[in-house]
């Protein structure tokens, strides 16, 4: 039960003051607003950059159309009261310019814009949200990746059956990346030969557009340009060939499929990487190698007194006369040859 206030509640004393001041009068209801706005449901909002930072921009008549007037389909949320007139919905729009929800952009490019020294609202000018919402997700997000980023870089340290896990996960990613681009693509060969471009996941490796935008349209049809009649012709000749090639030839064919499985096998058994490089990975925790430090002061103190326990050299009379020579000629280059 809400908790009374000289005989009223919290709630009824809300609503009170919603009504005396209005209610988009309010920062708090205002960030209802700007959260509604800021999600999927929102108004559709452009992408451009504007003090080399990226941002997001509507125009100010598909704001008001939308807060007046939004289209079928919206799930309009049910705090949040609707406009009854256009001119309302231009008033919270100004207040949301003089509380610097949004500010006032001109284009001054293709995708680039630049703050307006104009702050007034316009129908007809762009507006860039200044409003980021809740930053609970984005710093939840921020220290998991940090924390993913120290358990990575701590591989050297992971527990074998770890170790053994991650390589399983890369090689199964990259297996899959790769056979979903050879499907995709020998899909598209065939349908192009018949004159169209037919795409699965057209998006899919377009780096402009986050994670879930990439897998938007599932698929995409469209005639090919004129003039690929040739080249068309060419690729069908190829495949046809390879075909007829697979068929005649099976034995050949089972071969490579073989190959193919043999090298899947050793991909996930890790037989491709050689005994040095295993060697290293497994004595990476080991600055000096495989031996102790305690091993190699044992190997220099060994070192040590093989020396002091060796004969001395015998020096001829031959020897030293040499030795004699080439220091005698090595002080005659050193003199200067202007002093006589």
């Amino acid at each position: 039960m809400a908790p009374q206030i000289n005989g009223t509640s919290a709630q009824e004393e809300e609503e009170k003051d919603n009504e005396e001041q209005g209610f988009y009068e309010i920062e708090k209801n205002l960030n209802k607003l700007c959260d509604f706005l800021r999600s999927n449901e929102g108004p559709v909002v452009r992408e451009a950059v504007e003090m080399d930072k990226r941002v997001y921009y509507l125009k100010g008549e598909k704001l008001v159309n939308f807060l007046f007037e939004p289209k079928k389909g919206v799930k309009w949320p049910k705090s949040l009261p609707r406009f009854a007139s256009r001119q309302d919905a231009i008033d919270v729009c100004k207040n949301l310019c003089d509380l610097h929800y949004m500010h006032r952009s001109e284009k001054v490019g293709k995708g680039e814009l630049a703050v307006s020294r104009v702050r007034d609202f316009d129908e007809t000018a762009y507006f860039t949200w200044m409003y980021e919402g809740n930053k609970a997700f984005s710093h939840m997000m921020t220290t998991l990746l940090i924390i993913g980023f120290l358990f990575f870089t701590c591989y050297p340290i992971w527990p074998q059956w770890l170790k053994i896990f991650a390589w399983y996960m890369s090689v199964t990613f990259l297996i899959v990346v790769f056979s979903i681009c050879l499907v995709r693509g020998s899909i598209f060969t065939m349908v192009w030969i018949l004159g169209y471009d037919f795409w699965i996941l057209p998006n899919l490796f377009d780096e402009e557009l986050n994670v879930s935008d990439s897998f938007k349209p599932l698929y995409s049809l469209q005639k090919s340009a004129p003039g690929q009649g040739i080249f068309r012709l060419g690729v069908l000749v190829g495949v046809s060939s390879f075909c007829w090639w697979a068929i005649t030839q099976p034995s050949e064919f089972d071969g490579m499929l073989a190959a193919q499985k043999s090298f899947i096998d050793d991909l996930y058994s890790g037989n491709l990487l050689s005994d040095t490089s295993q060697n290293a990975k497994d004595n990476i925790d080991k600055p000096f190698g495989s031996k102790s430090l305690e091993e190699l002061l044992e190997d220099l103190d060994s070192a040590d007194d093989r020396k002091e326990n060796e004969a001395p050299k015998i020096v001829t009379e031959e020897e030293k006369l040499d030795s004699m020579f080439d220091n005698l000629m090595d002080e005659e280059e050193d003199i200067d040859p202007d002093i006589e």
